[in-house]
C-alpha cells in the first residue's frame, strides 16, 4: 500500500520525533522515503534584495541540514531515501511534490505557535485539506 512516503521536515526538535514515525513506517513497509524541506519565502516581501539573498541562503542551508539529518537517520535503518529542498509556500510545495512523485502517504508534524496558526495558518492543516493522498500528522506530544 505504501511504496513512496513523503516526510516533510522543518528541522525542528519535533520534526526529529516525526522522522522516527516516518522511518518506522517506511522500514516496516519496505517503502522509499522522500524527505522534503521547504524554504518559506512568503516573508521575503518586506526585505530588500540583498537581505533576501542572505536570508534565503541561510534558510536553504538550514533546510539542507534538516533534510540531510533525516536522510542519515533513514539510511541507518536501511530505508531508501531521497531528499529535496524547495522554495515557496510550504503547503503547496509539499502537495505538489507528493502529486508529482506519486507519493502514497505524507507524514508531517503539527507544530507552530499560536501566531502561526491564527495569522499565517497551519501548514499541516492546508496539506491535509489539499493533499491527493493520506496525510499522517504527528502532534508535539506523540
Amino acid at each position: 500500500m505504501y511504496e513512496r512516503i513523503l516526510f516533510a521536515t522543518d528541522g525542528s526538535a519535533h520534526a526529529e520525533t516525526v522522522a522516527e514515525h516516518a522511518i518506522d513506517i517506511a522500514s516496516t513497509r519496505t517503502a522509499d522515503l522522500h524527505v522534503i524541506s521547504i524554504v518559506d519565502d512568503r516573508a521575503f516581501l518586506v526585505l530588500d534584495d540583498e537581505r533576501v539573498k542572505a536570508v534565503r541562503n541561510d534558510l536553504r542551508v538550514k533546510a539542507r541540514e534538516a533534510a540531510d539529518a533525516a536522510a542519515s537517520r533513514a539510511a541507518a535503518h536501511d530505508v531508501p531515501v531521497e531528499t529535496v529542498i524547495d522554495t515557496g509556500n510550504p503547503a503547496e510545495c509539499i502537495v505538489d511534490y507528493a502529486a508529482e512523485y506519486d507519493a502514497d502517504l505524507i507524514i508531517m508534524g503539527t507544530s507552530g505557535d499560536a501566531y502561526e496558526r491564527n495569522v499565517v495558518g497551519s501548514v499541516s492543516e492546508r496539506v491535509v485539506r489539499t493533499a491527493p493522498v493520506p496525510v499522517l500528522t504527528v502532534g508535539p506530544d506523540a
